[in-house]
């Protein structure tokens, strides 16, 4: 028996073109507000997924038939309680149906809330 392995996408340009038009304008939308949010970091695919490396790993997101995966995410921290309430969260995930606008500002807040959070990170390991 043979397995067809499909090929990890190159870089992130070739993840977002191999879906539909409306996806694609969700996920580019998702790397701009990232992008924004944390101009020095890097753009990598790594578990097979487009993600953003910034002092070690920083968000990561993948498109699925009805919804944004958005990983990394700061789950059970009070001051994003609020924020999530209306979507489905995971142990560090949550879910953006794709049926409604991108949360572009929840997004931003959550990059950069782990920018500080992997700073913070490598100062302790510096020390």
């Amino acid at each position: 028996m043979t397995t067809t392995r499909k090929a990890l996408p190159a870089d992130m340009d070739e993840y977002i073109a191999a879906f539909s038009k409306e996806t694609q304008a969700a996920l580019k939308q998702v790397r701009q507000a990232v992008v924004n949010a944390a101009p020095k970091a890097e753009e990598v695919i790594k578990y097979a997924m487009p993600g953003f490396v910034f002092h070690g790993n920083l968000v990561f997101f993948a498109a699925f038939k009805k919804h944004i995966g958005f990983y990394s995410v700061p789950t059970g921290k009070e001051e994003f309680r609020k924020d999530f309430a209306r979507y489905k969260t995971g142990r560090g995930s949550i879910q953006f149906p794709l049926d409604e606008p991108m949360p572009l500002r929840l997004i931003t807040k959550m990059v950069k809330y782990r920018v500080k959070q992997n700073i913070a990170k490598r100062k302790t390991k510096k020390k």
